[in-house]
């Protein structure tokens, strides 16, 4: 539990750390009226799930967040796409194994639906790239990347095109710090990139449950990237987590607020959204995924 806590402070400390973002070209901050929820969410905020009272060990039991309303998400500077920066990447690094590639392909089909945006996987790289001094030996005598040196040293330098975030995926295990024991994932939200390591979320699970938790991880943190703060109001996606076992508890789905949040930024067709996510755990057989899409498609009435 103790490694487990560890972790959380990372992952999704990662977003306290760095929640101030660079003004650029497609970062907005605006001060006109608030518009009133589409119907759409009014419709399906019937079905969030309020959270219940945080336990030991969870995350809001140590983290006393006071949530973003979707008036402070509207008027804080977050980033929208442009026709210059609108495409969203994945970074492969190191070598995968046959199902991880499968994985990594059906993330990023997964991205460009929950994000509405294109979703490209660059060309892999090598993990020689990572130097001696960024590597260590871990207390499983599993090799591990140290993750602030792929975000400053690696990810930095790289400029996709009409890029606007970059997600590096490790098939080895970080740690952001040496005394830390490891880390799922790491981001700087103002240089709009993240690394996230697929090693530990197959410990312990088939191909499905290791899909679903490597959704849920990579959805959340380029969530972040797009302004969404932690969710305290309802069981989603951008819930903060201190656990693996956190993590799977957490519903996939974004809920009605943090729905209306990305919607109010990316500007895309809701229905055709959620068509396409109840498509998508259909085909990839991702039951609680889709029950949950269903269930929206049932309290709007769509045929």
């Amino acid at each position: 539990m103790k490694r487990l806590l560890f972790f959380a402070l990372l992952i999704l400390c990662s977003c306290q750390s760095n929640k101030k973002e660079n003004v650029n070209s497609n970062t907005t901050s605006v001060s006109k009226p608030i518009p009133p929820p589409e119907p759409y969410i009014v419709d399906i905020q019937a079905n969030d799930v309020k959270l219940g009272t945080p336990a030991y060990g969870d995350w809001l039991f140590s983290h006393k967040e006071k949530g973003q309303s979707f008036e402070q998400f509207y008027k804080s500077k977050h980033i929208i796409p442009t026709s210059e920066e609108n495409i969203i990447y994945l970074q492969p690094i190191g070598e995968f194994n046959v199902a991880q590639t499968k994985q990594i392909e059906l993330v990023r089909q997964y991205l460009q639906i929950f994000f509405q945006l294109e979703t490209r996987t660059s060309k892999g790289i090598s993990n020689d790239i990572i130097p001696n001094h960024a590597r260590r030996i871990g207390d499983m005598e599993q090799e591990q990347f140290l993750a602030g040196y792929i975000l400053r040293d690696v990810l930095k330098k790289e400029k996709p095109e009409k890029g606007i975030a970059l997600m590096a995926i490790t098939e080895k295990d970080l740690y952001p710090k040496p005394e830390w024991s490891y880390v799922f994932g790491l981001a700087s939200y103002s240089d709009k990139i993240a690394v996230s390591s697929i090693y530990r979320m197959q410990k312990e699970a088939d191909f499905n449950l290791a899909l679903d938790r490597f959704l849920k991880i990579c959805s959340h943190e380029i969530g972040h990237m797009f302004g969404l703060h932690h969710c305290i109001e309802a069981n989603c996606v951008m819930n903060g987590t201190n656990s693996m076992f956190e993590t799977d508890k957490h519903s996939i789905r974004l809920c009605s607020l943090c729905q209306r949040k990305l919607n109010s930024g990316l500007k895309y067709d809701n229905l055709k959204r959620l068509k396409e996510l109840e498509k998508y755990f259909k085909e990839n057989k991702l039951n609680e995924g889709l029950a949950l899409m269903e269930k929206d498609i049932q309290t709007l009435k769509i045929k």
